[in-house]
């Protein structure tokens, strides 16, 4: 299956190709772009320990694809994972869906720290949005595109779940 993988993802990203086959034994062969990559996933509770090209990583992921936090070695990233299917799905949906209608969900269940912007608010792409807390840790929700703030659906001390409304751009 093929997966394209986008590390921090921002509107300018380009993902990755990732292709992972699991072989008869369960052992999982995998190519980033074309090359190969030594990997072994073996779950150890709530985490995952991977080993890529002889490097061990525990690592604990959180939300659902396609967007996932993960944290690695005390480091929290936010990966962008869609399969083939997915970005077929999505791209039909696109068609469908109003072009300037942009809504801001939540990557993961938390707590709203701190709105950063008002209804009305001009927002640039990669400007904070949202400060939310999960795992005692704070992560800002990014504007993935320019736009202006047409609603705010949260507020400072609300409890979120993952992919809940944050705010409608336009």
């Amino acid at each position: 299956m093929r997966y394209y993988v986008t590390l921090d993802p921002d509107p300018t990203a380009v993902p990755l190709a990732i292709d992972v086959v699991e072989l008869p034994s369960g052992a999982l062969e995998v190519r980033v772009e074309g090359r190969p990559v030594a990997v072994d996933v073996v779950p150890l509770g709530g985490q995952l320990s991977v080993r890529v090209d002889g490097h061990v990583v525990d690592l604990t992921t959180e939300g659902a694809p396609p967007e996932i936090g993960a944290v690695a070695s005390g480091h929290r990233s936010y990966v962008r994972v869609e399969s083939e299917r997915m970005r077929a799905a999505a791209q039909a949906k696109k068609s469908t869906t109003t072009a300037g209608d942009k809504t801001v969900k939540s990557p993961m269940p938390g707590r709203v720290v701190k709105v950063l912007v008002a209804k009305g608010d001009s927002v640039a792409v990669g400007q904070g949005l949202v400060v939310l807390e999960a795992m005692k840790m704070e992560n800002e929700v990014k504007a993935r595109a320019a736009g202006v703030v047409l609603a705010v659906h949260v507020a400072a001390g609300d409890t979120v779940e993952g992919s809940a409304k944050l705010l409608t751009l336009g």
